[in-house]
């Protein structure tokens, strides 16, 4: 079948069109965009293939066996990269707590903290972190680029349980009315409160919220019903065949701006069948094997394929990238799906953050490529001349007749070399002296030359990669001076080209923290239940994880960890004495987390010491002691205010009749109190003097009877009464008197 040409099933009518799109990409299409950047792949391809060669001695670099030399090759690139290996990969693995999420707004706070979380329990518990880590270490050590597809893995089966039968009765009551709209109102508001409601108020919610009117729901029994159940539903990572990736070449050094990324993987035909977003496959060829595909690099021997129809495998190429689908000149992100000449599947991107599922990061990086180098490009030299030394010194010392004896023939004669031979006394000719006629064959001396040309390999070898194998002749203190400052250089400019290439490293891994950040917002369960520490669980839920985050990958060499913990063991020296129980332990808790001892830093800040009951009852007896003493203080100072008050008192009333004292003698003095007691007696006179005549007038009525408020026509006036009793007239001549 030509590949332009349109696909057909088996029954021979042309295969069904995928999508609805204006402009459905063309399969010849795809295929043309991967034979441009294929030329660039295969290159880079080929010099991972010679770098792998001088990795592990094979192909090319494998020496040539020849009679009577020596074929071994030291395998110094291996050896570097050996070292490399665990120093990069303990910074990932040595910490429960890789990925630090933080919000891009306050808004998100809450969000971050949930998916900060839910990403380091992911890590540590459904994924192999290990094994990953380490694939993904040496991979990029080895081949000077790794690449890591983050992909979902979902998988469900359907099972028989028992579920509730409701049946659902129209609410007058407006009390239940109000309280269905509440429980309304919680399942926006709160949402893990509204889950943690009986069942009927959840399903009476639901059915009134689809029906658009109040219901309640009552359980009237149970049926047996099918449900699908969850079996795994979780981020995936894995780290690919570089070989099998091709990457626009337009894109230069930043794999984001690439217009397309395409990927050969090794599915079964029993995985397609299952899956029903994969169409077409009736038009399939599956007449052919994996062994059609000569571009792509298989997982395992290539002669090895199993034998029943859904188990075989086939090639599926699948590609992710930027294409107009609606002919309005925009790009939009998509993912198609081919076997040989048949499209199977092609529909919009399904990843949530629209980009392809494939991470590259480069060991040290290129110029305008994507691709990395490994430390072994730089030491194939290197290696070559160590292993030409190393082969002839062999050579010298293997051709040697070490451990044999030579005899001169003249030195002794048929029966005095028997007794040679038995260890016993023999006769010698005298012209030819054992000592002369005897050879003892040995190893020869080595060349000082040779030895020094191995060193200096090494030392260059450390110099251009950093790392320090401890080899003779490698870097060491004494090559800045034999001093203490000299060797913490060495270490210092090592750690310092480490942390380099890890900082990479550690930026590949946020942009897969990222990728998996994006799909648990998408793809994860409603609800996850999350193990913290060992007696701590949390419940997430996926609404909650819904946000705008920065992801950081938190790594540090066993150097740097190190010169911190000794930091924080001197200031415990210096001042752990002086400082507060708590904040000792927390600084011990710090340095057992950068010796690389988790649980106990975990100890350290739990710890909540045991009071001594003893201790806590004299505590309890000095506070009475004490209150009692100030209850004691305070009566005294109580009493002392008191007689303070009463001698007060006292002095006030001493001069109060001081002053009255002196004002009555005042008076005596004055007159004063002689005419206030003659005011007295004309008061009382006259007091006396309107008694009488008032019952001199009451006496003159004939009933005796008298009201004010109705007094008789002829009854006088008070004045006229006056003036006939005489009374002005005594007034008159009392005015007169001198006292008055």
């Amino acid at each position: 079948m030509a590949e332009n040409a349109q696909p057909i099933n088996a029954q021979g009518q042309p295969a069904q069109k995928l999508t609805n799109w204006v402009k459905e990409p063309d399969l010849a299409m795809l295929k043309a965009d991967l034979e441009a950047a294929k030329p660039t792949q295969k290159s880079q391809m080929s010099k991972i293939a010679v770098w792998l060669d001088h990795l592990n001695i094979t192909g090319d670099a494998k020496i040539k066996p020849r009679t009577g030399r020596s074929s071994v090759q030291p395998k110094l690139i291996r050896k570097q990269a050996e070292w490399r290996y665990s120093s990069l990969s303990e910074p990932f693995l040595s910490t429960d707590k890789l990925f630090t999420v933080s919000p891009v707004s306050w808004e998100d706070q809450a969000a971050a903290e949930q998916n900060e979380m839910v990403l380091n329990w992911q890590f540590r518990t459904k994924l192999n972190s290990v094994a990953f880590v380490d694939e993904f270490v040496r991979t990029c050590v080895d081949e000077g680029t790794v690449a890591v597809r983050v992909a979902w893995d979902r998988e469900t089966k359907m099972e028989k349980v028992m579920a509730p039968v409701y049946q659902y009765l129209p609410m007058q009551d407006p009390d239940q009315i109000q309280a269905l709209q509440q429980a309304m109102q919680m399942e926006e508001e709160n949402p893990n409160e509204f889950l943690n409601l009986p069942p009927e108020i959840i399903e009476s919610v639901r059915y009134s919220m689809e029906v658009g009117a109040p219901h309640r729901a009552e359980k009237i029994g149970e049926q047996e019903v099918e449900q699908e159940k969850v079996v795994r539903n979780e981020p995936t990572v894995e780290v690919i065949n570089i070989n099998n990736l091709i990457v626009d070449v337009t894109c230069g050094s930043d794999p984001n701006k690439a217009m397309f990324m395409a990927y050969s993987d090794e599915v079964t035909r029993g995985y397609l069948r299952s899956d029903k977003r994969f169409k077409n496959l009736d038009a399939v060829n599956w007449g052919n094997s994996i062994l059609a595909e000569p571009d792509h690099v298989t997982k395992g021997p290539q002669e090895v394929n199993f034998k029943d129809d859904s188990r075989q495998k086939v090639i599926l190429n699948e590609w992710y990238g930027l294409y107009d689908i609606e002919g309005n000149g925009q790009l939009v992100p998509i993912y198609c799906a081919w076997i040989g000449n048949t499209m199977v599947r092609c529909e919009e991107n399904p990843y949530p953050d629209g980009k392809p599922p494939y991470v590259i990061i480069p060991y040290l990086p290129q110029k305008r490529s994507i691709y990395g180098e490994p430390d072994g490009a730089l030491l194939i030299d290197n290696q070559k001349i160590v292993g030409a030394v190393t082969r002839g010194m062999i050579d010298t010392m293997a051709r040697s007749a070490n451990g044999q004896r030579g005899m001169a023939k003249s030195m002794l004669d048929i029966p005095n070399k028997r007794r040679f031979d038995a260890g016993q006394d023999y006769e010698f000719n005298p012209n030819v002296h054992p000592s002369n006629g005897i050879v003892e064959h040995k190893f020869p001396e080595i060349p000082g030359s040779a030895m020094g040309m191995v060193q200096m390999m090494n030392g260059e070898a450390e110099s251009l990669t950093g790392v320090k194998t401890f080899s003779d002749g490698g870097l060491n203190g004494n090559a800045l001076g034999a001093t203490a400052t000299g060797a913490k250089g060495v270490l210092s400019a090592a750690s310092t080209r480490e942390m380099g290439i890890l900082r990479r490293l550690a930026k590949g891994m946020s942009i897969i923290g990222a990728k998996i950040v994006a799909m648990n917002q998408e793809f994860m369960s409603e609800e996850e239940v999350i193990r913290v520490t060992n007696e701590k669980f949390v419940t997430v839920r996926r609404e909650d994880l819904k946000g705008s985050f920065d992801l950081k990958v938190t790594i540090a060499t066993t150097d740097e960890d190190n010169a911190k913990a000794q930091g924080l063991e001197f200031m415990l020296q210096t001042t752990g004495q002086s400082m507060d129980p708590n904040e000792r332990r927390m600084v011990m808790a710090e340095i057992a987390r950068l010796r690389r001892m988790p649980e106990l830093a975990h100890s350290f800040k739990t710890y909540q010491p045991q009071p001594d009951p003893i201790q806590q009852q004299i505590q309890q007896l000095e506070i009475e002691k004490l209150q009692k003493e100030i209850a004691l203080l305070d009566a005294k100072a109580a009493e002392a205010a008191a007689l303070a008050q009463r001698s007060g008192a006292q002095a006030r009333n001493l001069d109060a009749g001081t002053d009255k004292t002196n004002l009555d003698f005042v008076e005596q003095q004055t007159g004063t109190a002689h005419a206030r007691r003659m005011d007295e007696l004309a008061q009382q006179a006259d007091a006396n003097q309107n008694l009488a005549i008032t019952k001199g007038i009451l006496a003159q009525r004939p009933d005796g009877a008298h009201h004010p408020d109705n007094p008789t026509p002829d009854a006088p006036t008070r004045d006229n009464l006056l003036e006939a009793f005489g009374y002005h007239q005594l007034t008159k001549s009392q005015s007169q008197h001198p006292s008055l």
